[in-house]
């Protein structure tokens, strides 16, 4: 008989706390962020995956929303996608390298400053996303 692994709140409320802003920002990808979201996608990703940005920004929110939903309703993968998740923050790190670059405005990234900090937030989120998962 498997033993269950004890809960620990405080990771279970990391996890749901990080399906929330994934699932929160999947639906900005697909709604009222998007034109936000586009700036960020450089234009060798769209030469690379031969798609347009609204494309990527689409694609990239389903994928956000579906990881969030995963963390809350597949208990049994959870690490799994604790590991595809931060993936996923890996994955978009060249957006934000490419919209600091770039210096243009997006909702809540209105500055120099506000876009740099956000590239040190990225390897909090891949760390929130392995260490809310782990068993």
């Amino acid at each position: 008989m498997t033993r269950a692994a004890p809960r620990d709140p405080l990771r279970t409320a990391a996890r749901s706390a990080l399906a929330a802003l994934l699932v929160a920002a999947g639906v900005g990808h697909l709604t009222v962020l998007r034109g936000g979201f586009r700036i960020a996608v450089p234009d060798w990703a769209t030469r690379l995956l031969r798609t347009d940005k609204d494309t990527i920004v689409v694609v990239s929110g389903v994928v956000e929303s579906l990881l969030g939903a995963a963390l809350l309703v597949l208990p049994r993968e959870r690490r799994r996608v604790g590991v595809a998740v931060a993936a996923l923050f890996v994955a978009v790190f060249p957006g934000n390298v490419h919209h600091w670059r770039t210096g243009r405005d997006a909702p809540g990234l209105d500055s120099d400053a506000k876009r740099f900090a956000r590239l040190f937030l990225q390897p909090l989120l891949v760390a929130w996303a392995l260490w809310s998962t782990r068993r």
